[in-house]
């Protein structure tokens, strides 16, 4: 069978910026054993200077957070106990989020495949690193780490319409093949990294890759990004830069908008 050179093409952002020289790092791992989820994770013997960064990360993001981030992220930080106390137990957050939307966490030692991610997701299992950035990275790391992961992305998956959508997903993402695929990519980037959500006393945040970044939380709702309408047809075209402060956004009504859009438009292009 004669292979489409098209789809050879096809690859995801940091994949590409992999094959640009960027750091290996952002390389994923392919899972070649299962990994410890729920009750099998362990907790690591951080040093003091680790769980001193995490309390610098904390403290200094959560200054940002009031006025800026949207509401259900907030209480669903008070929903996980995340304080600067220490870094958090991914056992123990992992039965909050059992409790509250029926997922689980998973201990993973990075950025993972695709196809692993997506299948972790579809089973409702939120893939998390257990390791934390460097002193000489606090203001930027190109890495997945427990800040990004823990502080910037599980808040939300106590949301139940967050939750459902993140699922689909998942699902969705497993059955993608080609364009679709990339369209994907670029549907997770503008709604779970870099999503912004509409709410009666303004434009707040709700992406992860916004929450736990120092420079994001500062640019998002500034003067110099675009805010555009959620609209998954146009979300899907969009061009971006992964290492780059980001100058267009998609802003959702709800959450049950993202849910149903979602749904809709995966069901649409045949992946749902």
């Amino acid at each position: 069978m004669t292979k489409n050179p098209n789809e050879e093409k096809i690859i995801s952002a940091y994949e590409k910026a992999a094959q640009d020289g960027i750091d290996p790092r952002c390389i994923p791992q392919k899972l070649e054993n299962p990994v410890p989820e729920h009750d099998e994770i362990v907790y690591p013997d951080y040093t003091e200077e680790e769980q001193s960064n995490w309390k610098i990360l904390y403290n200094r993001q959560m200054k940002f957070l009031p006025g800026r981030a949207c509401e259900e992220y907030i209480e669903g930080a008070r929903n996980l106990n995340l304080s600067e106390d220490k870094i958090p137990y991914l056992k123990n957050l992992s039965h909050i989020f059992y409790n509250l939307t029926g997922w689980k966490v998973a201990r993973v030692p990075g950025l993972i495949h695709e196809q692993d991610f997506f299948e972790l997701l579809r089973r409702k299992v939120f893939p998390s690193t257990d390791y934390i950035r460097s002193r000489e990275e606090l203001d930027y790391t190109p890495a997945p780490d427990l800040f990004h992961d823990i502080f910037g992305h599980m808040p939300l998956l106590t949301n139940k319409n967050f939750a459902s959508f993140y699922q689909m997903f998942g699902d969705a993402a497993l059955k993608a093949e080609g364009i679709n695929r990339k369209y994907l990519e670029t549907f997770h980037w503008f709604t779970v990294e870099f999503g912004l959500i509409r709410k009666p006393e303004g434009m707040r945040i709700y992406g992860a890759g916004i929450v736990s970044s120092l420079g994001e939380v500062q640019n998002a709702l500034s003067d110099k990004v675009e805010v555009k309408d959620f609209d998954p047809e146009k979300i899907v075209e969009q061009e971006y830069d992964v290492w780059h402060l980001q100058p267009i956004l998609f802003a959702i009504d709800s959450f049950q908008q993202l849910e149903n859009g979602f749904k809709d438009w995966a069901k649409k292009v045949g992946i749902l």
